[in-house]
């Protein structure tokens, strides 16, 4: 079968062995990147999903693009007992209720990872993951597309050089037809999902909004809506950092489609504007009359950002400690929400 030249490689280095953890929506859709970039970087060397169909799907995308499907397992346990000798690095793509077990044994079998957000359900486990990132020396990313981007990375640059000046608040709201979207699916499951729109979709505005803010918060008050699902749906969060700059947090999960998002930086002498995933970069300086775009070299995708990091090349932007930032900030929201909007203090990492 021919081969293409490929997008990204390395010259003389050998492709990384992935293992691919979950072949659902997620799954399939950066198997399908991989397959369309002809990327000679990485073989995927085997994949794991528990439901026969997702398998047999992900199959099929590898015959539709000439490409021999690799092994698959329908048990992680055994999955990882067949091929971890013979992988790199695994990508998890599963339910956020599995990511800690699953994370935790690829880390231990000696593999890098790259896991899905959220990181986890609990802080607790976000600090066993630390611990075990520490012991094994083993690389753990956490695949928010916003702290992988060029763009998010780049507004960082701009926040931190004080070419905005004071930084005075952040605005950030993110919408989806995420109710109708997930109705009857997992991720409306409490015990699988760990929480709704704002834990799912949300998580990518919060953990862009965090890494742009570059400090803690001391303070939530937040309001969540059921809207008679079994999760929340529509969230108000408010928020008060170290420095004093306030932010607010809108994720409406009953609107219509598509996914967007939007997210405002205020400072003393200009006004910036990106995205949760870092879909695009704009700047508005004092005295000019508009937002003028930042030109920035677009995003090659989580997966080859995670390359990157892995060879060296940047630092790791999203590494599991904003795992545990995260779920701080959510059992503060939850503990907010619960007293109906009473504020409450972020716990220390």
């Amino acid at each position: 079968m021919a081969i293409l030249p490929p997008i990204f490689s390395v010259p003389g280095a050998p492709p990384i062995r992935v293992g691919i953890i979950g072949c659902g929506r997620m799954g399939l859709r950066y198997m399908g990147r991989l397959l369309d970039q002809h990327a000679a970087d990485t073989t995927i060397r085997a994949v794991c999903d528990i439901s026969p169909e997702a398998c047999a799907a992900a199959a099929h995308l590898f015959t539709d693009h000439g490409v021999e499907p690799p092994p698959q397992r329908l048990d992680f346990v055994s999955f990882l007992a067949d091929f971890a000798g013979e992988l790199d690095a695994a990508l998890i793509l599963t339910p956020h209720v599995y990511h800690f077990e699953q994370a935790a044994a690829c880390l231990t079998a000696g593999l890098d990872v790259l896991l899905e957000k959220p990181m986890v359900m609990t802080s607790a486990e976000a600090r066993h993951l630390i611990a075990l990132r520490d012991q094994t020396h083993r690389l753990l990313v956490v695949g928010f597309q916003g702290g992988l981007s060029p763009q998010v990375r780049a507004a960082v640059r701009l926040i931190r050089s004080g070419e905005i000046g004071t930084l005075t608040g952040i605005s950030a709201t993110i919408w989806q037809n995420w109710r109708e979207a997930t109705a009857g699916k997992w991720r409306q499951q409490p015990d699988i999902s760990g929480g709704g729109m704002f834990f799912d979709t949300g998580a990518h505005l919060l953990n862009t909004v965090c890494d742009l803010a570059g400090e803690p918060f001391i303070e939530i008050s937040a309001w969540l809506d059921h809207l008679n699902a079994p999760v929340e749906v529509n969230s108000a969060i408010q928020g008060r950092l170290a420095s004093g700059a306030l932010v607010t947090l809108h994720s409406n999960g009953f609107t219509i489609p598509p996914k967007q998002s939007e997210i405002l930086v205020f400072g003393t002498e200009a006004v910036l504007r990106t995205g949760a995933w870092g879909e695009r970069l704009d700047l508005w300086r004092r005295g000019r009359t508009r937002f003028r775009k930042v030109a920035v070299p677009a995003s090659s995708g989580p997966w080859q950002e995670f390359l990157r990091i892995r060879r060296g090349e940047i630092d790791n932007p999203t590494p599991p400690e904003i795992g545990l930032r995260m779920a701080l900030l959510w059992d503060a929201i939850q503990a907010s929400a619960g007293q109906g909007g009473t504020p409450v203090r972020v716990g220390a990492p």
